[in-house]
């Protein structure tokens, strides 16, 4: 037998097909089975008639249970009745693995299904999210090749704090001591001197004590670097690369969205619009105003404000200029206004809140070791930091894209737990 997918099979329409996969659903009676084996690609109802095999092998038949692996192969047709609008009726079939009682069932708790994520990850749900952050990953990728970027790769194991010591993970190195990376922005900024433009998608780590559906230990930061680049021309390249990915999403991902519930249209819709930027204290001005919520300028925006304030727009939007007290220490002050910081944030509709990250980084040394020794760190751990102004400084600047916040996002999905194949939170560190 030749075997094809699902999806394969069918767009040939009405023929003899062989496919392979594992049971989806199954039900049946004493003289016709009904399976619906999935692959990678669809699921599609399959027919097994007790008239048409040996006893031996109807009674295989009549014990095949959810997540059997088969081979099959029949005739395919359309028909409106099943679940995805094709039935194959079976001449022939070949049991791979069998399956015992599969223990996930209908209505379990949350915390039963993340315990089983090993198994539920075969879930249409999660798969198709999957498919989804797949196709995201991808168009980043075709993204930066076109826009002429270099992929640089940068250490997890690292002796700097980047986000705030207060989250660092610490790892026993040797007879020493390291941290896993809270991003790779370090050591992009030696990058850029050498390539100009980088960028780079790996595990992030913050010992974050948050329990909220927003917040994982372990992520994956999308992120990139580029040299002679201000805030303003950082900020409309995040924009340039939200829509780009997002319009991929959406052309190519349409009927996984359709499962999700998700109108690739809308999303097709909101990348043709203008996404707004506005400074940090227009954000305060429109939740006193429109809100009725007073924030004092000097506080970060909390995932509740943040909320308030997109319920006035439609798209994401960009805020800048952060006040400088409440930033981390590369971010630079506006020379203009001393108390902002030359940073930004972009925030996503729909509650979805902060989904990038970044700044202009800044070029003065002896701001920069204040700030440190403000926060208790030493300052001889970024001595090679400092290099990087010491020897042929130039403007620069970067962005973290939280890629499964963007995925979250773009499947509409209640918890960030869902937008990875296997979560890591404050309470979680298995399977």
């Amino acid at each position: 037998m030749t075997f094809i997918s699902i999806k394969e099979a069918m767009n040939k329409g009405e023929s003899e097909v062989s496919i392979r996969g594992w049971v989806y659903r199954e039900r049946g009676s004493n003289k016709i089975k009904f399976i619906v084996l999935r692959d990678s690609s669809d699921i599609i109802q399959c027919v097994i008639k007790k008239d048409a095999f040996s006893d031996e092998k109807w009674n295989s038949a009549v014990g095949i249970q959810i997540e059997t692996s088969m081979e099959l192969h029949g005739t395919i047709k359309k028909d409106d009745r099943a679940p995805t609008g094709y039935e194959i009726s079976v001449n022939e079939f070949n049991i791979i693995g069998e399956s015992d009682t599969y223990p996930i069932t209908k209505d379990q708790s949350p915390e039963f299904l993340l315990d089983k994520r090993h198994l539920w990850i075969r879930s249409r749900r999660l798969s198709t999210i999957m498919k989804i952050r797949s196709r995201y990953v991808q168009a980043r990728d075709e993204f930066f090749r076109k826009e002429g970027f270099y992929r640089f790769d940068a250490p997890i194991l690292q002796p700097n704090q980047c986000e705030g010591g207060s989250t660092l993970f610490e790892v026993k190195y040797y007879k020493d001591k390291t941290y896993l990376s809270q991003s790779w922005q370090l050591y992009a900024e030696a990058g850029v001197f050498a390539l100009e433009k980088i960028y780079n998608m790996g595990p992030t780590f913050r010992a974050e004590k948050s329990k909220t559906s927003r917040h994982l230990s372990e992520f994956w930061m999308a992120e990139m670097e580029a040299a002679w680049f201000d805030l303003e021309k950082v900020t409309a390249f995040a924009k340039k690369e939200l829509k780009y990915c997002i319009k991929k999403v959406a052309e190519d991902c349409s009927e996984e969205l359709k499962i999700l519930e998700r109108d690739s249209k809308e999303l097709l819709e909101m990348v043709e619009k203008d996404w707004p930027t506005i400074k940090y204290r227009k954000a305060l001005k429109i939740l006193k105003e429109k809100s009725g919520m007073n924030v004092e300028f000097g506080k970060d925006l909390r995932t509740i404000e943040e909320e308030k304030l997109m319920t006035h727009f439609k798209t994401p939007i960009i805020v800048t200029h952060y006040p400088k007290e409440a930033m981390a220490f590369y971010k630079p002050k506006d020379p203009e206004i001393p108390d902002e910081a030359l940073c930004f944030d972009m925030l996503a509709p729909e509650g979805y809140g902060e989904i990038i990250g970044g700044s202009q980084r800044s070029t003065n040394i002896k701001e920069m070791e204040e700030e440190l020794e403000k926060q208790g760190e030493n300052i001889k751990n970024y001595d090679w930091y400092f290099d990087l102004r010491r020897y042929g400084s130039v403007p620069h600047a970067g962005y973290g894209v939280g890629v499964e916040r963007v995925i979250a996002w773009i499947c509409k999905i209640d918890n960030i737990k869902d937008a990875i194949p296997f979560p890591r939170t404050m309470l979680r560190k298995e399977p």
